[in-house]
């Protein structure tokens, strides 16, 4: 079918504005499948990095937001000193809001001592000397930097939180681009509030091979009867349970992706019928001069699939650029998802404007095939 492809593109050049409608249309299709299977990437990830870490997260029982949430720093001392336990920090939380948003804000106040420790990244400007010194410094993930505009030595303000930008760091994994994080002391004396001796939550990490399921129980059961109680949690467990109606939402969006795939369907099925009803004249002509149905059932599924892949590449394409320029994020109760473009999601979404191309066309293509010589050369 190769040898006939220039046929086939002049074909479809003929009748290039109901084409381009519909290589349009599928794109715009395959751009939405792709930004929801971003978000489901993201998701997904977040819980599989977390899992691996194999960290825990205290946090005070029957509380939510992170703004809630006030354990006693003393925690950390006598949490260290159990079996199994590799280093704990104790972090301040400040967000601008825990419900679910596009642009949400998380510092995370630590010990400027144990960040390089406790996270896995690396400055990709600015200098750790010069967060280390100043208590009002932080470090910024780029991916905030980059929705922000900000840059190393400009000062970041949200609400009554200032901070002056030390450094801005990448990491392996995409969520953790989406955090500033600032001093531990200066977070719990920000907005005119004394919180120091109290911290929104405490992580623990842990050694390799301890059980973090029975850790946690151990954890919990020794501040059953302390001033405040906590509620502790593998770090993946305590994500999903933050993020809660978010993650089923997402979850949900699978359905967006299906109505998708069958919006590509819909639109190429339909211009490649209109087109075998506009050409039934020239099938006739072509199996008068020797041409097969099988080979005419094959020109009339190229120009299906053609238009599919062709509305595909251009969604894929865009919609990838878009994600990696963006550095689009969801959040919710100071977690957030980072909207994942990969090579996968892309290949996934060009396959599947190609399965769509094979299924729409099949009708259209089986009815040219089977067109009636004498019947279609007495149309007018």
């Amino acid at each position: 079918m190769f040898k006939f492809l220039p046929y086939t593109l002049h074909t479809l050049w003929g009748h290039r504005s109901r084409t381009l409608l519909t290589v349009s249309g599928s794109a715009v299709a395959l751009f939405v499948f792709c930004f929801v299977g971003a978000v489901q990437e993201g998701m997904h990830d977040l819980q599989r990095r977390q899992v691996a870490k194999g960290s825990l997260i205290v946090f005070q029982a029957n509380k939510f937001c992170p703004a809630t949430s006030h354990l006693p720093q003393d925690y950390d001392q006598q949490i260290a000193r159990l079996e199994g336990v590799q280093d704990v920090v104790p972090i301040q939380v400040f967000t601008n809001n825990c419900r679910a948003s596009l642009d949400v804000v998380v510092f995370y106040g630590i010990p400027p001592q144990k960040l390089r420790q406790a996270r896995d990244f690396k400055l990709v400007s600015g200098t750790w000397d010069e967060f280390e010194r100043h208590q009002d410094a932080a470090v910024i993930g780029r991916a905030v930097a980059a929705r922000r505009g900000i840059r190393v030595g400009d000062k970041f303000s949200i609400g009554d939180l200032s901070v002056n930008v030390a450094g801005l760091y990448s990491s392996a994994d995409p969520a953790e681009e989406n955090y500033i994080y600032s001093h531990l002391e200066f977070l719990q004396r920000s907005k005119g509030l004394d919180l120091v001796g109290t911290v929104t939550q405490i992580e623990v990490l842990l050694n390799p091979g301890v059980d973090a399921i029975a850790k946690c129980a151990e954890i919990d059961e020794k501040f059953r009867n302390g001033p405040i109680e906590t509620d502790t949690r593998p770090k993946g467990v305590f994500q999903a349970k933050a993020l809660g109606d978010l993650a089923q939402l997402i979850g949900m969006a699978h359905y967006l992706g299906y109505a998708c795939v069958g919006l590509v369907l819909a639109l190429v099925a339909t211009t490649t019928i209109m087109s075998v009803e506009d050409r039934v004249k020239e099938y006739a002509v072509l199996q008068t001069i020797g041409f097969t149905g099988a080979r005419v059932f094959g020109l009339v599924l190229t120009e299906s699939v053609l238009m599919s892949i062709a509305g595909g590449i251009l969604g894929v394409g865009v919609a990838m650029l878009t994600l990696e320029v963006s550095s689009l994020s969801v959040g919710a109760e100071a977690v957030t998802i980072a909207f994942t473009p990969s090579l996968r999601l892309a290949l996934t979404g060009v396959t599947v404007a190609a399965i769509a191309g094979i299924l729409a066309g099949v009708v259209p293509a089986w009815r040219a095939s089977r067109t009636d010589i004498v019947p279609a050369l007495r149309q007018a």
